[in-house]
Formats: structure tokens, sequence, C-alpha cells
């Protein structure tokens, strides 16, 4: 098996303010890179995570025959804040109600400049809120980054997948287990039973179960399929599921002093070449909101992907064919 250098770590920031108030009390970001930087710190390449995701749960497309070649780029992945590695509310004591992924560039930038001396990007790669955060490095620090790749993803939440979202964070707060103000006296067993049910229903689409796709030797019903959903958040801590959700909730690069919610405005400040890539059957990022931001774009591409699976086509570890097209799109702009 090929190997490549790897380093991880932790970034102590600080007792760090928020956008939407409040202070995360020493928060620290964990980080893992693979390959090796360039002399002139020319080749990295930022790649956050996702929902509810760790970097060890999404390095799987890294390596030389990957979406992302460490043979040729510094990749550098971070954790999100809330997700149980980089400071979460179910670790760290009076965590801010809100944290946004304004709050999680910056502090992104600050690790990339305290840590690695990167002052620019090639590259942001993201998927899902991974996207969000690449869509936000774009708009909100212009002069460091050269090319977006937003994988299903878009700049601002759309009301649709709002509902979504809203849904969700209902079942966890309707926990018997819930405080009212974002923690919980115990894990919520069965509310996050019927989280992860009900995820299963929006992360794939209506034609990958209508194709029988949700059917294998591991899963011969959709009863023990629906389990592998519920069984995907076991040893996620309901606290982190919430906070992520509500920052995924109030994605949007306009939303902050910078821009005051003029979505054209954020757009249109972004100088890097960006890639929508939306997954065609998604339901959570619809191809029709990257359409719609294509036209502020100064120097843009919609790549949807061709794909049943969802919004999993954007994160195909068990599929092919999707991590081939992906592989395309980013060598047709870094190759």
């Amino acid at each position: 098996m090929t190997e490549w250098p790897k380093s991880s770590g932790r970034h102590a920031l600080g007792d760090l303010p928020v956008l939407k108030g409040g202070t995360i009390a020493g928060a620290t970001l964990a980080w893992r890179t693979h390959g090796t930087l360039s002399p002139a710190r020319d080749n990295a390449v930022l790649y956050p995570t996702s929902y509810g995701a760790t970097t060890a749960e999404l390095d799987w497309l890294i390596g030389p025959s990957g979406v992302l070649d460490p043979s040729r780029w510094f990749v550098v992945q971070v954790d999100m804040f809330g997700n149980g590695v980089s400071s979460s509310p179910a670790e760290t004591p009076d965590y801010p109600a809100l944290v946004t992924a304004y709050d999680n560039v910056h502090a992104q930038r600050r690790l990339l400049r305290e840590v690695f001396g990167i002052e620019r990007l090639r590259a942001v790669y993201g998927w899902s809120m991974g996207a969000q955060q690449a869509y936000h490095w774009a708009s909100l620090f212009p002069e460091a980054v050269e090319a977006a790749f937003i994988v299903c993803g878009s700049a601002r939440t759309a009301v649709h997948n709002q509902v979504f979202l809203r849904a969700q964070m209902a079942i966890l707060e309707a926990a018997p287990e819930y405080r009212g103000d974002g923690s919980f006296l115990a894990q919520p067993v069965a509310a996050l039973r019927a989280f992860g049910r009900n995820y299963a229903a929006w992360a794939m689409s209506q034609d990958f179960y209508r194709a029988g796709l949700h059917l294998s030797a591991a899963t011969p019903d959709l009863e023990s399929y629906l389990q592998t959903w519920e069984q995907r958040y076991d040893a996620k801590r309901a606290a982190n599921l919430l906070a992520q959700m509500r920052c995924w909730n109030a994605g949007d690069i306009s939303d902050n002093p910078v821009f005051g919610g003029d979505l054209a405005a954020a757009l249109g400040a972004i100088t890097a070449r960006v890639m929508l890539i939306p997954g065609a059957t998604d339901l959570y990022f619809r191809v029709a909101d990257n359409e719609a931001e294509l036209p502020h774009l100064r120097s843009a591409a919609l790549r949807p992907i061709p794909s049943i699976w969802g919004h999993r086509a954007g994160n195909p570890a068990d599929n092919p064919e999707d991590t081939a097209f992906l592989r395309r799109c980013v060598e047709e702009w870094l190759g």
C-alpha cells in the first residue's frame, strides 16, 4: 500500500469570541496533514470536515489515486468546532449557543498561519458543511484562495434545507433528556435512533431506494438498513450533533459584518475559481441553488454529479463511479 507523509495535532486558540455571542473557552482545533508542504508553501489544499464527521472518517478520499493526491498537494484536514474532536459543547463548559462557519474559517486561518506559515491556499475542497466552509473561505479571504471546490453545498442554506434541519433538531430537543439549553442530562438513545432513521430519508435519493441500492448481504431488508442509520450516531454526543446542525441551519456567507446580509455582494467578492459540484439528486443542496449563485460569481463552472446517490454522491466512499467523477473535477482545475 502506498504511504505518504502524515502528521496530526491540536492548535490552541485561547478563549475565542464568536460572531453571534459568547466565547469558546480554551478553544482548540484538531488537524491532520497529508503530503509535504513545498518550500514556497504554494501547494496547500484545505479540506474541512462535514456534519458530524471527523478528519479520520473523511480521509478515505486522500491518496495518489484518490480525489486529493498527497504526492502533489499538502492536504490539511481540519475538524470543525462541534464535531467532538475540536472544541465541542459536550466537552466544553458554557459553549456558545451558535458557532458559525464564519467562526470556523477564521479559526482555521489562524491555524494555517500559526502552525504552517500558510498565507495562500491552492484550493479549498469541501463536501456538505465542508463546502459551506469552502464558500466562506473564498468570500471572506479572496486573496488567500485560488480555487474552491463546492461539493454538495451552497452559499446560503436554502429554506427547504432548513425545514429538514429544524425537524432533526426538534427530534433531539423533544427528548426527555434535553435540558433546554443545548445540553443533555444523558445520551437521548431513543431520540438518536429516530434522528438516524429520519436522516436516511434525506441523505439518499428516492431513486437510490427505488433501485434497491440500500439492500446488500449485510442489509437484506429495509429494517436492517435503517438500523445502520441508527448505529451511525451511537458514538456521537447529542449536544455536538445539535450544535453542528444549528451551524448548518445558519449557513450564509453574507451573514457577517463584512457583507451585512448581501448575498450577491458576498458572491461577487470571490476572486477564486469556483467549481460548483452539486449532486443531481441531492435533497439538501439542490442543483438549482448553485445555478442561482452562478451569475454572481466571477469565474465559476457547474458540474453536477450524475448520480442517484443523493447527498452521499459527494462523499462516495462506497461508490467508485462518483469518486472517479470527483477526481476528474479536481484534475480539471488542479491537474
